[in-house]
């Protein structure tokens, strides 16, 4: 993995240089900027029992869906479109070196794009009254679930663009597979049929993988080694097949 760094850096420049990494950064920060004033003007009305942190990131799905798909649909859809893939893997460079570096160009700004958003605690100290409403333990908790479940929420999206040369097509799938990750999951937990006792193994790995209930343990200070497993296992599933998703297409093409 010699090459990993240098092949970051140029992706984090080419991020930094694409309109759709400042599309995706107007979009998220304009968004969770009216969810926060949302939340703090139901707070000025009448107290809560939790803090603005543990509502603040429970729409965290809401941004995932269209912030990831932007970032990570041209990573390989692109350089398979232009052919340019081929031209660098016949230089001293693995596949798996080119997906790792994308991977992680898009990781760092995914989280750059959500470290941002600290700045709404910030201003939120230095106005509010209240100590209630700036508990540090749901914000650096929901920051740590932020910082873990984009792990494999990223490599879902990388492993969406190694899928098609469109970058569009390769958006629409990244799309669909957070949505069926993270909102598909929760409505079969919440689905009666699987209360069933036959379906009571499907039904337990259906409550394992509930992102949702992740969020709420995080906020709590609750970091359950079973769930840090999901996300690895999960953000190392998906390379590996973004991997030789891209090594397949060379070979057939």
């Amino acid at each position: 993995m010699k090459h990993f760094l240098t092949i970051l850096s140029h992706e984090v420049r080419m991020l930094l240089v694409s309109p759709s990494t400042y599309i995706a950064a107007v979009a998220f920060l304009s968004l969770m900027g009216f969810v926060f004033m949302g939340i703090l003007e139901d707070y000025s009305k009448m107290p809560q029992d939790t803090s603005p942190a543990s509502v603040f990131f429970l729409y965290y799905w809401i941004p995932v869906i269209f912030m990831v798909p932007l970032l990570t649909m041209k990573c390989l859809a692109e350089e398979r479109r232009l052919g340019t893939i081929e031209t660098l893997l016949t230089t001293p460079v693995s596949t798996a070196e080119v997906v790792m570096g994308k991977y992680g160009a898009a990781y760092i700004l995914y989280m750059v794009f959500w470290l941002s958003s600290a700045g709404f605690f910030y201003i939120l100290k230095h106005f509010a009254g209240d100590a209630h409403l700036i508990d540090p333990g749901p914000i650096l908790g929901g920051y740590l679930f932020i910082a873990v479940s984009g792990l494999f929420f990223v490599a879902i999206g990388v492993f969406a663009s190694s899928l098609s040369r469109n970058q569009a097509v390769a958006g629409m799938i990244c799309a669909v597979l957070l949505f069926g990750v993270i909102l598909g999951v929760e409505y079969l937990a919440r689905a009666s049929w699987l209360d069933r006792e036959a379906l009571a193994p499907l039904k337990e790995a259906v409550n394992y993988a509930r992102v949702f209930q992740h969020y709420e343990d995080f906020t709590r200070g609750i970091v359950d080694v079973r769930e840090l497993l999901f996300y690895v296992s999960g953000t190392v599933l998906a390379l590996i097949f973004s991997i030789l998703s891209v090594e397949a297409k060379l070979l057939h093409s």
